[in-house]
């Protein structure tokens, strides 16, 4: 009989005590423990059990669960000598900033002091005592979501004081999900006044404290350390590219078919791989992501689980107001193919606004891609540089990513949609009224940039090869701005023969912004569709077999949000 999967838990007393599906972990607490680094930083993709973990190390260490041996009889940890002495010996004081994701500085910082005044709930019995004198008794009940900046800054660091002389053991602190409000602070513009505070109170707490004895922390993603670790250097981060603790998040292929089998799913091994597999930590691959095997194993069907549990409202604001490049290369991912990117895992969030090699690494950093291999190539100044080959991670993110470019055209859908329609069908005047329909519901939608006039038709029909890329995948291949006869084309879709023999035309068209020496859009027009002749774009599908009455051609012209399109007549 299998055990119950209880989807959302995150309490390791729960699992244990109820017998839920639990796969064990807690070899964790030994190898943290045994590495003995003041500070630990852990980057793990949302969803990874960075939660659970914390959990299950606060219920090992905290003398609140002193002498609760039943909660780790029968796990890895309770085999280690020496282990079973430890648990339940140190005060733990354990908080989260999940929860932290406010619009506006003044309400982030006032969520993170009421995180620390629920931490000064729990030793509220301190004020009981005869430990603390009447002066420190009045500090500690001035604790609250509205105390000022130099209270709250040292406010973990005194209360780190106090449990010390109460129970003459140094403090462990356990802060899950660090970097959430960082992130919020980035979407909504006060990331500058919250560095400030957050440093202040990270520097109090995990520099300068005397009764630290160590601490984790675990996110998303390692922020730069001019941002708010400045102050640090007894931080160890553990990356998605370091060996430490790789299988103590995820789960492991061994885990996972092992699962499989005790809920007599042996059978589905290749389609589970194929959907949830492709994670890697450091050298350690086929890992899993735990949120959509527990709900595979639940629900017995497989399904986006984890790309569809929360908000990628920041990776598609990226994605969408990203330059060409960006789009380009999101493009070749969406194909299957590989892109090559230098990535700095310290990512700076006030540059990802334009620099490409933030967003990738933001995205490899959040579990969206995965590395395939790693170079060390030298540059043109002789420089030598790791380059990273990245892909998508499994079949589950790709279909994310694909529900996520349909949704940038999600208020021009009916005439998006019609668009298409009209352009398997040659229907030329169709195709004006719809486009023209969809590029003013959503032109500006792609772009952010300070001088819209040059960066808005780019943004926008780079976003819109996306579109064509994924409504169409079933019938064409899409390639853009590649190398055919004597130049470079906008965007090429060539047939796939499908089941009966039957073929679409291949199209071929061509982008251009009007300027000041074409009067009219049909000029503009007839540009492009000049261009497509005398670079020979045609040239890569003809030499295929593909007959010239099976290759249509049009010139898409901008002026603003105006588009006008024609089409290159086929010689009789």
């Amino acid at each position: 009989m299998p055990r119950t999967v209880s989807i959302g838990c995150q309490d390791f007393e729960t699992l244990r005590k109820e017998g839920y599906f639990y796969i064990d972990k807690t070899r964790f607490i030994r190898e943290w423990w045994e590495q003995g680094d003041s500070v630990t930083l852990i980057t793990r993709p949302r969803r990874f059990g960075k939660t659970l973990t914390m959990n299950m190390t606060e219920k090992f260490f905290s003398v609140d669960y002193q002498k609760r041996e039943e909660l780790f009889e029968g796990l890895s940890i309770w085999q280690e000598p020496g282990y079973r002495d430890l648990q339940g010996t140190y005060p733990v004081m354990a908080l989260s900033f999940a929860d932290v994701k406010e619009t506006s500085f003044a309400q982030a910082r006032k969520a993170i002091c009421n995180v620390i005044r629920e931490v000064y709930n729990r030793y509220d019995f301190l004020l009981k005592t005869d430990l603390l004198n009447e002066g420190e008794k009045k500090e500690f009940r001035k604790i609250s979501a509205d105390m000022e900046d130099y209270k709250a800054s040292v406010s973990l660091k005194a209360l780190s004081g106090y449990l010390y002389r109460y129970y003459g053991k140094k403090v462990i602190i356990l802060l899950d999900e660090y970097d959430t409000p960082m992130q919020e602070a980035y979407v909504n513009g006060y990331w500058a006044e919250l560095t400030v505070f957050i440093r202040s109170l990270f520097n109090a707490t995990f520099k300068t404290n005397p009764y630290l004895e160590r601490a984790i922390m675990t996110g998303i993603t390692r922020i730069s350390r001019e941002s708010i670790f400045s102050d640090l250097n007894n931080l160890e981060v553990v990356t998605t590219t370091s060996d430490k603790y790789a299988s103590c998040f995820g789960f492991t292929e061994e885990e996972v078919f092992a699962a499989l089998d005790e809920f007599a799913l042996s059978g589905k091994r290749a389609e589970v791989k194929s959907w949830y597999d492709g994670f890697i930590f450091g050298k350690r691959r086929d890992i899993y992501n735990p949120w959509s095997i527990l709900n595979y194993l639940d629900k017995k069907n497989v399904g986006a689980y984890w790309a569809n549990s929360s908000s990628n409202n920041l990776v598609g604001k990226l994605l969408r107001e990203g330059n060409k490049n960006i789009k380009q290369e999101f493009e070749t991912l969406l194909q299957g193919k590989s892109i090559c990117a230098e990535i700095d895992e310290q990512i700076i969030y006030d540059q990802l606004d334009y620099d490409e090699q933030a967003i990738w690494s933001l995205l490899l950093a959040s579990g969206y891609l995965k590395v395939r291999n790693v170079e060390n190539r030298a540059s043109g100044s002789e420089e030598w540089k790791l380059i990273y080959e990245l892909e998508i991670t499994n079949l589950e993110v790709k279909i994310m990513f694909r529900g996520m470019v349909r949704r940038w055209f999600g208020n021009a859908s009916p005439a998006y949609n019609d668009f298409i329609k009209a352009l398997l069908a040659d229907d030329l005047r169709a195709m004006n009224a719809y486009m023209n329909e969809v590029a003013m519901a959503i032109f500006s939608y792609f772009d952010t940039g300070k001088n819209p006039a040059r960066t808005e038709p780019e943004r926008f029909y780079h976003g819109f090869v996306l579109g064509l890329l994924v409504e169409l995948s079933d019938r064409y291949v899409l390639m853009s701005n590649r190398e055919s006869g004597f130049g470079r084309y906008d965007v090429m879709l060539e047939a796939i023969n499908r089941e009966g023999g039957v073929m679409d035309d291949c199209i071929i068209i061509e982008f251009k912004v009007q300027d000041a020496n074409e009067k009219e859009l049909s000029d503009t027009v007839e540009k492009a569709l000049e261009q497509i002749e005398k670079k020979g774009y045609e040239s890569i599908i003809a030499a295929k077999g593909i007959p010239k009455d099976k290759i249509r051609k049009y010139g898409f012209a901008f002026c603003g949000k105006k588009v006008l399109i024609g089409r290159q007549e086929v010689e009789q």
